[in-house]
């Protein structure tokens, strides 16, 4: 299982620093609670956004929208795009333009960076034909106070899945707790990436709610059968840098939260066998399949959190995986 481990990539981060006219070194807003954005700068950055991800869907050419895309969702779209471009080098001639309408911004009032908001919008990508209502939930964060609005998290849900928020005397979102204050919930935010991971690969701790990304994905990997094919997973915590955890506090007490969650997938061939590879896998392919295929996957998942107290369990709502990398041996 050592080779699982080389296919993760290490991540870094950066802190902000600037010198005060007194020679003090100090972190831009450290001291101040401010929003994170004013609705006129989310409303740019939405619109920024799709214009990025149109022309790099239009060309398949991440290049286009590299520097609006970040964590989770960066690593999904760059590498997705990477693949096709590889794939369709003529571009995307299929490609539908993606509008994002009736927005509404949720913006939380925080102290320091990274700042972030919340951009809950209507989109032309229902698979029904627009039949059914979705929303689509995009997490934009900015690193530096010279830093692009990039997305760190997309996820649709229905509209009857999105809470009420909580929000301060000012009417500003408010974030989720530090970790030495989460005590208000039922699990820890910043901890639920190693919670996810742990459960899918030994059913514990058992704090999800059962459903199609939690108990169902479990047993669909346990009773994956193929003759002549076995198959191992490893799932990895993401929770640092541009992939750390983001949540809201909402109107019950609990919270909503996006977090990041990294999965690799081996496939082991008997003798005379040899893995499949698709076309897809292969414009990421390393090393050369021979009788082993190991897929790693990053993941964006958005969570409904209890209050601590609460009835109910951590109950996801939605989960957008991605391939990032394929090595073959």
């Amino acid at each position: 299982m050592r080779r699982l481990g080389r296919l993760a990539a290490g991540l870094a981060t950066a802190t902000v620093l600037v010198v005060t006219a007194s020679g003090c070194v100090t972190v831009h807003g450290e001291l101040e609670v401010v929003p994170g954005a004013t609705r006129s700068e989310a409303a740019q950055a939405l619109k920024d956004f799709t214009v990025a991800y149109n022309k790099a869907d239009k060309a398949y050419d991440p290049a286009l929208d590299e520097d609006r895309v970040t964590g989770a969702l960066g690593a999904v779209n760059q590498a997705g795009l990477a693949a096709r471009r590889k794939n369709s080098p003529q571009g995307n001639t299929a490609h539908r333009p993606l509008e994002l309408t009736d927005a509404s911004y949720v913006i939380p009032r925080k102290a320091g960076w990274p700042r972030w908001f919340l951009a809950n919008t209507d989109s032309n990508r229902d698979q029904d034909g627009g039949r059914t209502d979705n929303r689509w939930l995009l997490a934009f964060l900015r690193t530096g106070p010279d830093a692009l609005w990039k997305v760190a998290y997309l996820a649709v849900a229905a509209p009857s899945e999105i809470p009420e928020f909580r929000e301060d005397a000012d009417g500003w979102a408010v974030p989720v707790p530090a970790p030495d204050s989460d005590a208000a919930l039922a699990t820890l935010p910043a901890d639920l990436s190693t919670t996810y991971t742990d459960y899918l690969s030994d059913g514990s701790p058992d704090v999800f709610a059962p459903g199609p990304l939690t108990s169902g994905w479990r047993e669909a990997r346990k009773n994956t059968r193929r003759a002549g094919f076995s198959y191992q997973y490893v799932d990895q915590k993401l929770d640092s840098g541009t992939f750390a955890p983001l949540g809201l506090t909402t109107e019950d007490g609990g919270a909503l939260v996006f977090f990041s969650s990294r999965h690799f997938e081996r496939q082991t061939a008997a003798q005379g066998l040899r893995p499949a590879v698709s076309a897809d896998v292969r414009a990421l392919l390393t090393g050369e399949v021979k009788s082993t295929l190991t897929k790693e996957r990053v993941s964006g998942q958005l969570a409904l959190v209890p209050g601590k107290g609460a009835e109910g369990r951590v109950r996801l709502l939605n989960r957008l995986p991605g391939l990032v990398a394929a090595k073959g041996s």
